[in-house]
This record gives structure tokens, C-alpha cells and sequence, in this order.
């Protein structure tokens, strides 16, 4: 029977074992100290649980289950996989034993990851504590408090401004049409006047575009909700030069597209322009139009009022 006690602002968790002695666990909220117990009571009824010693485990050991087991259920495992496998090339950090890992360890790998910029430390922190939570919430396995939740995380940069200037939408035309990959203008294109996400444009499927209501259905997005998107004359008329097949519409992959765009980019010598930037300029352009904020966020998807203003840079208004 479990058993719950405060000390020291953490909650701790005590299970009684039916061979005598005792098992426990300290958390920062009592939801979770139940959730633990709870699972560590079923393991004992069905006889199945047994007392876990990981004091010969590194980081790494911990990072690699996680990628095996968690990472494949989520929508996206694509790019969470390769950050993964960059951060088990982290030798120092994953080598080291998991009851060494402390928050100054973890501190000195922020401030070293910094260098390679902010969303890229932020990734690698986040991966590290929800691995490290599951190990202890689901796995059972007895760690110390997570060492990630005891550091200061680095604050996300300001939103980007960045959209196209005079003359860059024609510079990024006549360079892209000058290239052997037939798709990327019309990838441009289609982000441009819908402002969807480079992995949306890629997930379309033929069968789930309504072309007589010009407007395409978008099943599984970032926020896990389905959206229809509409589609502009302009969005029909690129659609209209693709070839039809079965299945996507652009059969290329994240990386094809990923690699095509920045060798473009150099080309055209916009080194400060990221694909994603497409988004903001979409997004942008239908607020110049005249559309209000719920017509905007049902195009784009956003949730709140508040994650679709850093999209917005408006320039001239048209109402």
C-alpha cells in the first residue's frame, strides 16, 4: 500500500513491498507521486515488478531507449530521430553514469550548445528531461530528481521579421526555374499563397484536395488538429502543372526539398531568408487582404491570437 509525505517542497512516495522493506520516490507534485506509486502497485499484483538498479547506465543508455521506444509514436519522429542521434554523438555527456548526470553537468552542456544557437539547445534540454521523466514515471527506473528542471533553460529568441523585399520573390523565380529539381518553385509557390508548413506542402495528398471548393484538407498538422486550407486562384493554377499520380503530391522527400532550397538560397545570396520565413509572408499578405484574426488562424492553425501575431509583419493594409 503506498503512502504519501512533504519534505522539503517535494513529494515523496513510499510503497510497501509484500516480502517486507520498502520502495520510495521524491517528486516535485504529488500527481506524479501517485502516478508512480500507483505503477509500482500494479507491477507487484501482477508480479512482475522487481527492484531496479541502473547504477551502471550512462545518459546514453537512457537517450537510445528512448528513441527505440517513445520517439517512433510521436508524428514527429522524422527529425526528432536525427536530432537524437546527434545528441548520442555527444560522447562526454553521454557517456557519463546517470547518477553522475547533476544540473552543473547539464549547465555546462547548455552553455557549450549555445554556440550552435538557441532552438538547437532548447531541443536537446527538452529531449533530455521528458527521456529523463519517462524513466522515472513509466520505466520505474530510480533516478535522482531530473537535472534539466534544476537548470535555467535558455529564452527563445525574439520572432523573426523576416519576409520578402522588392524584387527577392522574382531573384528566388529566376534562379529556381534555372535548376533541374522540377518541384521546388512550385513548393515555393504553394507556401507562398497558403501559408503552410514545408512538412504540410510535403504530406499533401491528391485525394484530399476539393477542387471544386478550391481548398485542401490537411489531416494531421503541428497541432494536431485536421484543417482545410483555402486555395487561391494562383494556389490552383500551380497545382494545375504538377503531374497527377497516386498518393502525395510532391513524392519528394523533407530533406530533398530541405537541400534544394538551400542551395537556392545561396545562389540567389539570400543567406538570411529561411524557408519558414514563406510563412510569415503568407501569413502577412492575408492580413493585407483584408482577412480578420479567426479567418487568419483557421488558415494557418494556430491556436491563439497571441502564437499567430509573431507570424505578422504587415506592410500595407488594403481595407
Amino acid at each position: 500500500m503506498a503512502s504519501y509525505r512533504k519534505r522539503k517542497n517535494l513529494w515523496q512516495a513510499q510503497v510497501r513491498l509484500r516480502a517486507g522493506g520498502s520502495v520510495s520516490k521524491s517528486f516535485h507534485n504529488r500527481k506524479d507521486a501517485v502516478t508512480w506509486a500507483t505503477a509500482q502497485e500494479a507491477l507487484m499484483q501482477s508480479g512482475k515488478w522487481k527492484r531496479q538498479d541502473h547504477s551502471d547506465l550512462r545518459l546514453g543508455d537512457l537517450m537510445s531507449k528512448y528513441m527505440c521506444e517513445v520517439t517512433p509514436k510521436k508524428r514527429g519522429r522524422g527529425p526528432e530521430e536525427r536530432r537524437l542521434r546527434r545528441l548520442l554523438r555527444e560522447k562526454h555527456l553521454m557517456e557519463t553514469l546517470l547518477d553522475r548526470v547533476d544540473p552543473p553537468l547539464m549547465a555546462q552542456y547548455r552553455d557549450r550548445r549555445l554556440k550552435d544557437g538557441v532552438r538547437a539547445c532548447q531541443y536537446d534540454l527538452v529531449l533530455i528531461r521528458h527521456a529523463w521523466n519517462i524513466a522515472r514515471l513509466e520505466w520505474g527506473w530510480d533516478l535522482e530528481r531530473n537535472p534539466v528542471e534544476q537548470i535555467k533553460l535558455p529564452r527563445s529568441n525574439p520572432p523573426r521579421e523576416r519576409r520578402l523585399r522588392a524584387g527577392e520573390y522574382d531573384l528566388l523565380r529566376i534562379r529556381a526555374m534555372k535548376t533541374r529539381v522540377w518541384y521546388l518553385w512550385l513548393v515555393i509557390e504553394i507556401a507562398i499563397e497558403t501559408g503552410m508548413r514545408r512538412s504540410e506542402i510535403l504530406s499533401l495528398e491528391w485525394i484530399n484536395i476539393d477542387f471544386e471548393r478550391a481548398r485542401v484538407l490537411l489531416p494531421i498538422t503541428k497541432n494536431g488538429r485536421a484543417r482545410w486550407v483555402p486555395l487561391s486562384a494562383k494556389a490552383m493554377e500551380v497545382l494545375g502543372k504538377v503531374p497527377r499520380t497516386t498518393g502525395p503530391v510532391f513524392p519528394v522527400s523533407e530533406v530533398a526539398v530541405r537541400q534544394a532550397w538551400e542551395r537556392l538560397r545561396k545562389r540567389s545570396g539570400l543567406f538570411d531568408l529561411n524557408f519558414h520565413d514563406l510563412r510569415h509572408e503568407a501569413i502577412s499578405r492575408m492580413f493585407e487582404k483584408g482577412l480578420n484574426v479567426p479567418e487568419v488562424a483557421s488558415i494557418s492553425g494556430h491556436i491563439t491570437a497571441s502564437q499567430l501575431f509573431r507570424y505578422v509583419q504587415v506592410k500595407s493594409l488594403s481595407f
